[in-house]
């Protein structure tokens, strides 16, 4: 114990268990099942039997140690899971095992704790792992250890001994910088980098423990609360001792910044950020809402057939190669006891249940084509980075509250991206999401490649000279909102030299702040909430705006360019719902970029967005529908003699040559081959 973070910063775990990135079957559907004491054998066998009856091959079980573990006389009973296990094996279901140890206290939750109060805690839970994996390993059910339910704390650390040793240590790590030394109030946020830090550090050291009981099992985690945890997040780090990565999406916890109409595009972006991370590695969807929340949840409400098809068509549309809700059963006592489920009191299926059967059965039907199907490419990408989430917590202060001030409250950063990608979706266009980190720099030539920038308000100096780069070598940028407004120390880089104004073409004159929403400030009537920039032009050619009012530039450097729009035009299209301006502008800007889509529409469809599969010279189109009126669409598609059939639903048949008919709600999965 003597330096915990050297240790484990430095192992490397070699786990490869299949081939990066492939399919190797059908996407896995499947469901949460609650094991607690009082359920009997008979009760037990059904929930596997349920599961396989409705096409669903993998389930999740929480191995509670309270469950396990007479902590005061130091026995472990392994009988209530090795009955579940057994039962899974006989009808042939997959279990993903989650950690689930005792907290410092002993006391237990839904949720668990997040990291180890202390050194003695610490111990505790290896021990835990070591009887459980060591147990459980043995089971031909198993497939595969969850190290930790839903890591992330919101940015909070544990006060204790351990956490203060592991910053000290870290913080020896740490590269002396001269940037920014001529400064004195530049903002500390090692903080803030030190949660992601220890978070990486905690699941790594997981890792390690069940490798030492398990060499062989798959090793996964799902993160939660996405858009506004994923600062804490280090996926590339996570890829070393991981074998896939997961996310939790429900709704009700985790889509807080959304209506409910924007779900389905919400599931989407989340999906896009996890398959970002997720690299080569497979991602699944961990845990995805099956049912009704009564008391639990930010937003309570119960899913729809019609959503729960929806979310399912989305995630495997974004390369999900699994997907599992929680929950099948309810939990009997304890927080969300009675709710979740995809089945009713008295077990029988709900239509949230005949939903996921449905659609498992079309998996079934076209396992050839889902077997080896990958996500079609995009040249666009939208790119976020920790350092703009940290400047926009640390910035909160008044109007936290007021939706007039919506852009600068804490979200508006990802809400942003998000409102990019809707607007590419509703073109019929996917576009990638990932952190700045993520992204591939080292490239010679990015002709036709876009990278979008929506309200990154902090672009963090390491990077200066690789967006200097991109543009150089071909790349086309596209900046909108308060995006450099910052550097990664909080920095004004406006009134202090900005870095990056011969790749822009200019630096900003000013920002004006004017509460809610309005129109004719910037090009095409585009609606633009609270900020509007205005831009001090060197080398760029403004396309709105004259003398101190530019407000819209183009800038030619090296072979690439750079379109520049200071003002927060995307979430003033979706505050507005006036998003045609916008759309259409991107729609032409970008119609080079954007010709490269194997699919794509004809025009802006609002409400409507479409996922695009390939396998072996065919194609899967997933479109849905969330606008309150049925819509005719027009597809480009990439060669005029692909034949289109709709496998999903049964007996619809929208298609006609490249247009579809889709009602409201409706998801509509097209083969094209």
């Amino acid at each position: 114990m003597k330096n915990l973070f050297r240790s484990l910063c430095f192992a490397v775990f070699f786990v490869l268990p299949r081939t990066a990135g492939a399919r190797q079957d059908v996407p896995l559907l499947g469901g949460q099942v609650i094991i607690e004491p009082g359920q009997s054998d008979e009760e037990i066998e059904g929930w596997f039997r349920i599961l396989n009856n409705n096409g669903m091959k993998v389930c999740r079980i929480r191995m509670f140690e309270e469950y396990m573990h007479d902590t005061e006389s130091g026995t472990w009973d392994f009988s209530l899971f090795d009955k579940a296990f057994a039962a899974a094996e006989k009808y042939g279901i997959r279990i993903f095992a989650t950690l689930f140890p005792l907290d410092k206290h002993n006391a237990a939750s839904l949720g668990g704790f997040k990291l180890p109060a202390d050194e003695v805690h610490l111990a505790r839970i290896a021990n835990y792992i070591s009887h459980t994996v060591g147990h459980f390993s043995k089971f031909g059910s198993l497939y595969g250890w969850v190290l930790i339910n839903e890591p992330g704390t919101g940015g909070w650390i544990p006060e204790s001994a351990l956490s203060d040793k592991l910053y000290e240590q870290w913080r020896d790590t740490l590269p002396e910088s001269s940037y920014g030394t001529n400064y004195r109030r530049l903002v500390n946020f090692d903080r803030q980098k030190f949660v992601t830090v220890y978070n990486t550090w905690y699941l790594r050291w997981l890792a390690a423990r069940v490798r030492e009981c398990d060499p062989h099992s798959e090793v996964h985690v799902n993160n939660h609360q996405l858009f506004e945890n994923v600062a804490e997040y280090d996926f590339p780090a996570w890829r070393k001792f991981l074998t896939s990565l997961g996310t939790s999406a429900h709704p009700s916890w985790h889509f807080n910044y959304f209506q409910r109409s924007r779900y389905a595009v919400a599931l989407a972006a989340n999906c896009e950020i996890i398959r970002s991370g997720a690299g080569d590695l497979p991602f699944l969807i961990t845990e995805m809402q099956g049912g009704n929340n009564t008391y639990s949840g930010d937003k309570a409400f119960c899913p729809t057939g019609d959503e729960i098809t929806q979310w399912l068509w989305t995630g495997l549309g974004t390369g999900a190669q699994g997907i599992i809700f929680w929950s099948l059963n309810p939990r009997s006592v304890g927080e969300e006891a009675g709710e979740w489920a995809l089945i009713d009191f008295q077990g029988n299926n709900t239509c949230r249940l005949d939903a996921v059967r449905n659609v498992a059965a079309c998996l079934e039907r076209n396992s050839r084509f889902f077997k080896n199907a990958g996500v079609i490419g995009s040249p666009v990408t939208i790119l976020y980075n920790r350092e703009s989430l940290w400047v926009e917590t640390k910035a909160q202060g008044v109007n936290k509250n007021d939706p007039n001030y919506e852009g600068r409250n804490q979200g508006g950063v990802m809400k942003s991206v998000v409102a990019f990608y809707e607007l590419f979706a509703e073109n019929g266009v996917k576009s990638n999401i990932g952190e700045i980190n993520e992204y591939d720099w080292s490239r010679p030539d990015y002709s036709g490649e876009c990278i979008v920038f929506a309200n990154q308000v902090a672009i963090p100096s390491y990077r200066w000279d690789d967006i200097r780069g991109f543009v150089e070598r071909g790349g086309k940028l596209l900046v909108e909102g308060l995006t450099g407004f910052y550097d990664e120390k909080m920095q004004s880089l406006h009134n202090t030299g900005f870095p990056l104004a011969d790749v822009f073409g200019g630096e900003l004159r000013e920002v004006d702040c004017r509460t809610g929403d309005e129109v004719g400030n910037v090009p095409d009537d585009m609606p633009v909430h609270l900020w509007t920039g205005y831009i001090d032009v060197h080398t760029a050619t403004p396309f709105y705006g004259t003398g101190r009012c530019v407000s819209a530039v183009r800038n030619i450097y090296g072979r690439g360019s750079v379109v520049w729009i200071p003002s927060l035009v995307g979430l003033g299209a979706i505050r507005t719902q006036n998003k045609a301006p916008l759309a259409n502008f991107l729609r032409k800007e970008l119609a080079e970029e954007m010709a490269k889509s194997a699919f794509s529409f004809k025009e802006h469809y609002p409400g409507v967005i479409m996922q695009t599969l390939a396998s072996d010279g065919a194609y899967v189109t997933v479109i849905i529908n969330k606008g309150a009126n049925e819509q005719r669409i027009r597809l480009n598609v990439p060669d005029d003699a692909l034949r289109p059939e709709v496998i999903f639903p049964d007996g619809v048949n929208g298609v006609k040559k490249t247009e579809v008919v889709i009602g409201p709600e409706m998801t509509m999965v097209i083969k094209w081959d």
